[in-house]
This record gives C-alpha cells, structure tokens and sequence, in this order.
C-alpha cells in the first residue's frame, strides 16, 4: 500500500478525505456482504433448503417498547388531548387549572 503524506492537507481536506474512506468502507462491507449472503444461499439451495428455513427467520417484529405511556389525565370534551402525568403540562390543562377546576377532575 502507497503510503500518504497527510501533513499539507487542510483540517477541511482531511475532513473531507475521512468521510469519503467511510463511504468507501461501507461499500466495500455492503458489497462482501452481498456475496457471503448469495454464497450461502446457493449453499442452502443446493442441500434443498431455503436460507429461512436454515435460520428460521420470520418477518420481523415491530419493536415494542419497554416503556409504554399510560394516559393519566384527558380532556374531558376532546379525548384526542391527553397528559401522561409526565413533563410539562399541556395548555389545556394549564388553562382548566387557573380557572379553578382540580387536576383530580382530568384523571383517568
């Protein structure tokens, strides 16, 4: 491998050359990928099985998550405006708060 004098370059040009060997990496990944991938699914062709059914991959799942937002408090004329008890408070609310309704009459 040719060795590079990176000492004239600009903190712009180094920059610049950096980003480009990561594209070039990424393609260079992408792309071996691709092969094993088409080799082992010959592989699996030819022993008569699809790749799926050697992995036994499924479609994937919807990630779900860990941390679900329970509704503690709505609206009680526009169910589409809700507070999960959590941050700032929406203006609704705040509003219904200054006029002297209780936060007690928004809960769920």
């Amino acid at each position: 491998m040719a060795k590079i004098d990176l000492k004239p370059l600009s903190l712009a040009e180094l920059k610049s050359l950096q980003a480009r060997v990561e594209k070039a990496i990424a393609r260079h990944d992408k792309k071996q990928k691709t092969k094993a991938l088409a080799v082992v699914k010959a592989k699996a062709k030819e022993l008569g099985f699809s790749l799926d059914e050697l992995t036994n991959a499924k479609a994937p799942a919807k990630a779900v998550s860990k941390k679900t937002s329970k509704v503690a408090y709505k609206h009680p004329d526009d169910p589409s405006k809700t507070w999960a008890g959590r941050g700032a408070r929406p203006l609704w609310l705040k509003e219904a708060l200054a006029s002297g309704k209780s936060l007690d009459d928004f809960k769920v």
